[in-house]
């Protein structure tokens, strides 16, 4: 991680413009056919939300504006990504568990399936400094039509949050909220995402 400056970057213009705003952040809604992802699930025994988090990342790794964040007063740039996911520990509390993004699904699923196991049963977050975080909070035993996540002031990480998918006669669906700071990233660059999203579930090939 290296901070920036933003005058240097394509965010320059943004960055003057939202930095200071009171309220920076935007959400976007948009409902995708999870059809593949629940057939994997089931044919591979593998985690639902471990797909979706692979697929946020694999997504998001083909963004540039995802690898810099607004963070304090200055923008940083990141070479890697990480998908935080939301576990419920042994306490019955939550805690919080970043995953590092890699290209390969497998390594993921295995780093996804320790990290989670070690945050359950320590109660203790897993963090990582030194990746662009993407947050996600799945709540999938509730049927939400939607959800905007709450603006803190200290974390402008973009964050992602769904309930339970829902199947119908010819597909499976499920409605996503996607926030972003505009500092970051544009609304162009937010809807390129998630539709570069649909088409790493729709696609996904597991050995």
């Amino acid at each position: 991680m290296e901070k920036v400056n933003p005058q240097d970057t394509t965010r320059a213009y943004a960055f003057e413009m939202w930095m200071k705003a009171p309220m920076p952040m935007v959400t976007f809604f948009k409902t995708l056919d999870v059809s593949r992802l629940v057939k994997l699930s089931r044919k591979k025994h593998l985690k639902f939300n471990m797909l979706m988090c692979w697929c946020i990342g694999k997504a998001a790794s083909q963004i540039k504006e995802f690898y810099m964040l607004p963070v304090g007063e200055n923008l940083n740039r990141y070479d890697a990504i990480a998908v935080n996911t939301i576990v419920a520990n042994k306490t019955g509390e939550v805690s919080s568990c970043d995953i590092p993004f890699t290209d390969d699904i497998l390594k993921f699923n295995d780093d996804y399936l320790r990290l989670t196991r070690q945050v359950a049963e320590t109660c203790e977050n897993h963090d990582i400094t030194d990746s662009m975080v993407i947050g996600t909070s799945a709540l999938a035993q509730y049927e939400i039509d939607g959800a905007v996540g709450m603006y803190s002031g200290i974390f402008n990480n973009p964050f992602m949050i769904w309930g339970r998918y829902r199947k119908s006669w010819l597909k499976t669906s499920l409605t996503v909220s996607f926030q972003f700071h505009h500092t970051q990233m544009d609304g162009a660059h937010a809807a390129r995402f998630l539709d570069l999203l649909q088409t790493e579930i729709s696609n996904l090939l597991i050995a």
